[in-house]
């Protein structure tokens, strides 16, 4: 593939309307709306900065630096282990098994689209439960064999947990179309700065450190009434 071709191919990849389930899943956010704690766009704003640079940036975005430290030596099990270690870090079992369902959803889709692409070592190893499929090693993976760059893959990442935050919130909260792409406009920029906190991080340094949010992902199982599977 020409520099083209990969851009366009890794834009089909952050589609929003891409058939990988992330809408199905708000990730604590169904839960924060109905206690009350988020009502306001400024508060959705806070929000999702927080969670770009405490978690998405220091967490998941370890999983894809993994997959371009260790898929190039095809040192696998290295990767695997640096999943684990951020997978596990997700206290939620909704969040955890979201996730899961995500990536091997796109693991599958991505498959589908570049079948002349190697996907064996990720595909078998999700078959065989030595690693768990899920949606950053994904995106990694897929990014790493179209021959996107690590910077592009990462802010590509977060530029998706972006919009699928916001799209959530356009189903629980009052705000409009307009005002959500405004959001994601503004926070957009802020992945420069969590892309740098990335990059400053090996994958064995991963951490989030959004308690009250994960305090919500575990609670969002007892609501009484969901639009959200997590």
């Amino acid at each position: 593939m020409n520099d083209t071709i990969r851009w366009l191919a890794m834009q089909q990849l952050l589609d929003s309307a891409l058939p990988i389930g992330s809408f199905s899943h708000s990730f604590g956010l169904e839960t924060m709306v109905q206690e009350g704690r988020m009502d306001r766009s400024d508060q959705l704003y806070r929000y999702v900065s927080a969670m770009l640079l405490q978690s998405w940036a220091s967490s998941d975005a370890m999983v894809i630096r993994a997959v371009y430290r260790d898929a190039p030596e095809q040192a696998w099990e290295k990767l695997f282990a640096a999943e684990r270690l951020v997978h596990c870090q997700r206290i939620a079992s909704e969040t955890r098994i979201g996730v899961e369902k995500i990536g091997r959803r796109l693991l599958q889709l991505a498959a589908a689209i570049h079948p002349q692409l190697d996907w064996a070592p990720v595909a078998s190893a999700v078959k065989e439960g030595r690693c768990h499929g899920s949606h950053p090693l994904a995106h990694g993976y897929a990014c790493w064999l179209l021959g996107v760059s690590e910077e592009q893959a990462i802010q590509g990442y977060l530029y998706t947990c972006i919009v699928t935050c916001i799209n959530s919130a356009l189903r629980l909260m009052p705000i409009g179309q307009t005002e959500g792409q405004s959001l994601i406009a503004r926070l957009a920029p802020l992945t420069g700065q969590a892309m740098e906190t990335a990059l400053s991080l090996e994958p064995e340094e991963a951490h989030s450190n959004m308690p009250l949010a994960e305090l919500a992902m575990i609670r969002h199982e007892r609501l009484y009434s969901r639009l959200f599977m997590s």
